[in-house]
């Protein structure tokens, strides 16, 4: 499994890329293989400032449907639009193409895990 080393990871398989005072955020390697075929995102918070923690979206999986936990407080600006048609994209290329939405920063993420942290967790 991948876990790139300059994002940032959450308890809750969440992974971060902090570019300033923006930040992109999707599932990681280890989420979407869990998951299994991704085959729809629902996200219905851009415009809203979501607190660290709360849901900000689901990802629905041929097996289950899966809670999107905001692993940083701000403001949800965009969602990936490439993920309306092709959901499979979270699968295939997690930390690319299958990013989830991107946020204004109005907290720190001082609380996130490095990648080898990340990797002690999973036991990876």
């Amino acid at each position: 499994m991948n876990f790139p080393e300059t994002l940032l990871y959450t308890k809750d398989h969440e992974w971060v890329r902090v570019e300033g005072d923006t930040a992109y955020v999707g599932i990681t390697d280890f989420a979407q293989k869990e998951l299994g075929d991704i085959v729809y995102v629902d996200i219905s918070t851009v415009g809203k400032t979501v607190n660290e923690h709360d849901v900000f979206g689901t990802v629905e999986a041929v097996k289950t449907v899966s809670d999107l936990f905001m692993p940083v407080t701000g403001e949800v600006l965009a969602v990936n639009a490439k993920l309306d048609g092709s959901p499979e994209l979270v699968n295939n290329d997690p930390y690319g193409d299958g990013w989830m939405i991107k946020v204004k920063l109005s907290g720190d993420a001082a609380g996130l895990m490095s990648s080898a942290e990340y990797k002690t967790l999973i036991n990876a």
